[in-house]
Formats: C-alpha cells, structure tokens, sequence
C-alpha cells in the first residue's frame, strides 16, 4: 500500500506564498489535492494524472500550480496570491492505476474516489 507524506504549509498574509509537498512511497497515477475548512466540506483544490493533466477548482485557477517531481513520486503545490479564504487543513491524496471516471463534487473529484491521504497540514491566510 501507497503511503503518503506531506510537508510545507504554514502562515502567511494575504498575497503571500505557499508551497506543500506530498511524498508517495509507491507509484502513483493520479494525485490530487484537497482543503478543509473549519465547519465546511472537504473540497478539491488541484489534480494531476500520470500524463501530467492538471485540473483546478475554479476558486484557485490562475494562483496555485500542481506538478510532479521529477521522481514521479512527489506532487508539488505551488499556492501564490493566497487570501484568507484559502485557510484550511490542506490533504493530499492519490490513486495508484487510474483517476476517477466522474467529478461530482463541484465539477472536482470527490474525496471519497480516493482511498489513500496524507496526514494533512494547515494553512493559515492573515488579512
């Protein structure tokens, strides 16, 4: 079984950068990144498949990056022109042989397609 790492992440202010990374221990094919706000629904955030497809939540398209490593096996999350409304638990996630068929969690992946996670981390936008 795939296990995943992450680090990076903290505080910032408003405008300000973040980088988090997400080591696997196995291969994976499809990789993405999640949020968690207090009292709210886990989201989708970005997503990258082993062809290096990416897709974005449209609330960060345009500020934040996702990419792979050139090991394969870490997903990058480049976060710039963070806002408050950025602050959460951020996890990431990976399927090992496909990406799921269908987005119905707000034209996104849903955390449930995914069964492998990280331990999280927080991010924390000041204004």
């Amino acid at each position: 079984q795939v296990h995943l790492v992450q680090s990076g992440g903290g505080s910032v202010q408003t405008g300000g950068s973040l980088t988090l990374s997400c080591a696997a221990s196995g291969d994976t094919y499809c990789s993405a990144w999640f949020r968690q706000a207090p009292g709210k629904e886990r989201e989708g955030v970005a997503s990258i498949n082993g062809l290096s497809t990416t897709t974005y939540a449209d609330s960060v398209k345009g500020r934040f990056t996702i990419s792979r490593n050139s090991d394969n096996h870490t997903i990058i999350l480049q976060m710039n022109n963070l806002q408050p409304k950025d602050t959460a638990i951020y996890y990431c996630a990976a399927r090992r042989f496909t990406c799921p068929s269908s987005s119905h969690c707000n034209n996104f992946y849903c955390p449930t397609d995914f069964g492998t996670w990280g331990q999280g981390t927080q991010v924390t936008i000041s204004s």
